[in-house]
């Protein structure tokens, strides 16, 4: 059902589905990207009519605009001959919280909100305004009130719901500071990659291009098509690029903080080691089947030590406390075992994979610095691979070219790049694989911080976690190890219209 067929209903004029005159109720899911509206009937909650407008973060979007966006949305939604009958309106707002009532978000989306309702004369007795992760969670089956709510879309946040009120928040904290994993998140690393190819830091890929073309850069400054390894600058293998001059490889290397595993050799500041794997871009790296970095290192089969913990298997282990290898780590968290759990900075993972960063991977692969992993054999290249035919001279006008559109644009707009990482992941690009498996694992890291219990619901929302999303599979696979499994709704639209029918 769209707007359309919400029109030209006038004063007596009944909707399909809400004769007789009853009661309806209007459910709002307002997020980062644009603002949905229903109209439900009160009786029995079947939707009769649906609108849509611009963005409706409370926090982010001016209240004028967040007013007009909200009137857009209501008013197509709610034919005029019937706005007198609305006894409800519940509407779940990014950037709100329903938990206190002077809560900045709540505010000002309650002030928006009131004023759209007065403009479209639709009464504004009854109101509710939530977060739209809360109201994403109540549209599951059921209307659940307690479990786990977790928002992949342009964002990302994680929530424990208690009594349909958020009760912990994870991450959710905007794109400068947080949204780990969220289409944001894996935007910025499409743009990032093409950069580093460009100067010579990272290793060919798909993104360089499809990026510079969703920018409209000039076709002459665009890398060839399928880019191939220079054999002429250094690095080797499928892995990530290092920041300060440290490399390592080996099959499922890792970086940040210092690390890298696999079949490779250990280094130290600023030198490199070959073979298949990924680089280290912290102070050191480490190799071996198993090796390790970080506060304090170990390698070997079963052997691991970091800030006081232990860890077990064949692998070793890096950072604060995050381990690898067929076995189980420890620290001041919580620790994990078994191929592919996930592990926050304080806790342990295992699997044959390298771990660095304060947090550990699984599966034969590697992690990432700042918190996020990599599994499976995926990486990027080592330092310095370029594509052949892409020359110098082309490289620095691609980056003259993307920059300044890149920076005038708003930054939260990246988040269209991420179709493009999931398109050429498909097509078995290495590096976008690896942005998709680092995106992964921050979201598993932000519900295990929940401290869910096995069997616990986890309701899903957002693009990329829907029945195709490219984040679905591989967190799925993060999250049964610990007994929990995902519950996707499509948005707040529905738990909104539940939130607005107990307001009757």
């Amino acid at each position: 059902m769209n707007s359309d067929l919400n029109q030209g209903f006038g004063e007596g004029q009944d909707l399909p589905g809400a004769e007789g005159g009853s009661a309806l109720v209007v459910g709002i899911d307002a997020g980062g990207t644009r603002t949905r509206a229903v109209l439900a009937a009160a009786a029995d909650g079947r939707v009769v009519g649906e609108g849509a407008g611009g963005p409706g973060n409370a926090l982010t979007v001016p209240r004028d605009r967040l007013t007009a966006n909200l009137a857009e949305a209501v008013g197509r939604a709610v034919p005029e001959g019937v706005r007198g009958r609305v006894v409800a309106v519940a509407g779940g707002f990014a950037g709100a919280n329903g938990a206190s009532e002077d809560e900045p978000g709540r505010l000002n989306a309650l002030t928006a909100l009131r004023a759209a309702l007065r403009q479209l004369g639709i009464p504004t007795g009854a109101l509710g305004v939530s977060s739209d992760i809360e109201a994403a969670f109540a549209s599951a089956p059921g209307a659940p009130a307690d479990g786990l709510a977790l928002v992949a879309g342009t964002g990302a946040v994680a929530m424990r719901i208690a009594d349909r009120g958020a009760t912990t928040t994870v991450d959710g904290d905007g794109w400068l500071l947080g949204d780990d994993g969220s289409g944001f998140w894996i935007g910025r690393e499409a743009v990032r990659a093409a950069l580093r190819m460009a100067d010579g830091r990272g290793g060919p890929t798909l993104l360089a291009e499809a990026v510079g073309r969703a920018l409209a850069l000039p076709e002459e400054v665009l890398p060839p098509t399928n880019p191939q390894h220079d054999e002429s600058h250094a690095g080797s293998g499928a892995g990530d690029p290092s920041a300060d001059g440290s490399a390592a490889s080996g099959v499922g290397g890792s970086r940040g903080g210092g690390s890298a595993l696999g079949a490779g050799e250990a280094s130290d500041r600023g030198s490199a080691a070959s073979r298949a794997g990924d680089p280290a871009d912290g102070t050191s790296a480490a190799s071996a089947v198993g090796g390790s970095s970080g506060g304090s290192s170990a390698s070997g089969t079963g052997e691991a030590s970091a800030d006081g913990s232990a860890a077990s298997g064949a692998g070793g282990s890096s950072g604060r406390g995050s381990a690898l290898g067929a076995g189980e780590a420890s620290d001041r968290g919580p620790a994990a075992s078994g191929a592919g759990d996930p592990a926050d900075g304080l806790g342990a993972a295992s699997g044959v994979g390298g771990s660095s960063g304060g947090v550990s991977a699984s599966g034969v692969g590697g992690s990432a610095g700042g918190g996020a992993m990599v599994s499976g054999a995926r990486g990027a290249s080592c330092r310095g691979p370029v594509a052949s035919g892409w020359s110098r001279e082309r490289r620095e006008a691609y980056r003259r070219y993307l920059l300044p559109v890149v920076m005038a644009d708003v930054p939260i707009r990246l988040a269209r790049f991420a179709p493009l990482v999931a398109e050429a992941a498909q097509g078995e690009d290495v590096v976008a694989g690896a942005i998709l498996e680092r995106a992964a694992d921050h979201l598993a890291v932000a519900v295990r911080a929940l401290e869910p219990r096995s069997g616990e619901r986890v309701v899903a929302t957002g693009g990329l976690l829907g029945p195709d999303g490219p984040l679905t599979g591989p967190l799925a696979a993060r999250l049964q190890p610990l007994g929990l499994t995902l519950d996707w709704v499509a948005d707040g639209c529905i738990g909104a219209v539940s939130l607005a029918r107990l307001l009757v």
